[in-house]
């Protein structure tokens, strides 16, 4: 099966979807994470080594990196057409049967924008359109959202691969912080404990369902 992870930074794809990447990469599936900015423009002097950091976390979980080269903060900027055709191109070639995509409530710009090409890219009428379409939280960011709240309904259990999920943010070490920060490898494996309690699993990860087609 092929899998498609659509996110904006380097980092997301570790935070919102490590765990059931790993889950799908070790069932031999073959997964492909599209990261559409490299953050270099929204940063003082830029973080040279995020694209090395998500190649590094892309070996530990054993998925495929795509990069978009776009700016960091500059993805809700760009034009829509732009935006979309990217991540169609992206659908196109890989042909997923299941993609995973930030929550369209997210507060932050880059993560919408990306979930809402996201969710055009994957119309039904689209070359290549998967059958399931799933967004995902992003740790620290999220959660802060007002105006459309992440309410997820599907868990995915992720007790066997938590650890490869942590170990996978560590290679983000710049983008690690102190608990209880989110971001903090700690409060990261609280997270998934939260939501395995609500799953009735030791682990979890949890998404929304956007859209389902049983054919």
């Amino acid at each position: 099966m092929n899998v498609l992870l659509v996110v904006a930074h380097p980092d997301d794809e570790v935070l919102g979807v490590g765990g059931t990447a790993a889950r799908h990469v070790a069932a031999g599936d073959n997964v492909v994470a599209y990261i559409a900015a490299d953050c270099m423009s929204a940063r003082v002097g830029g973080e040279p080594r995020l694209p090395d950091a998500a190649l590094e976390a892309a070996k530990v979980i054993g998925l495929t990196l795509r990069f978009g080269g776009f700016g960091g903060m500059t993805l809700a900027t760009l034009r829509d057409t732009v935006r979309n055709r990217a991540v169609e191109d992206a659908v196109r070639e890989l042909r997923p049967e299941v993609v995973y995509t930030h929550h369209l409530g997210d507060p932050n710009s880059d993560h919408r924008a990306m979930a809402a090409a996201t969710m055009i890219a994957t119309r039904p009428i689209c070359d290549g359109a998967p059958a399931r379409v799933l967004c995902f939280e992003t740790p620290s960011s999220t959660e802060w959202g007002w105006e459309s709240r992440f309410e997820p309904n599907v868990f995915i259990d992720v007790t066997a691969t938590i650890g490869c999920k942590l170990n996978a943010m560590a290679c983000y070490d710049a983008e690690l912080r102190q608990p209880p920060h989110p971001r903090s490898l700690e409060s990261l494996r609280d997270r998934a404990a939260y939501w395995g309690q609500i799953a009735g699993v030791r682990y979890a990860e949890p998404f929304a369902l956007m859209r389902e087609i049983v054919r």
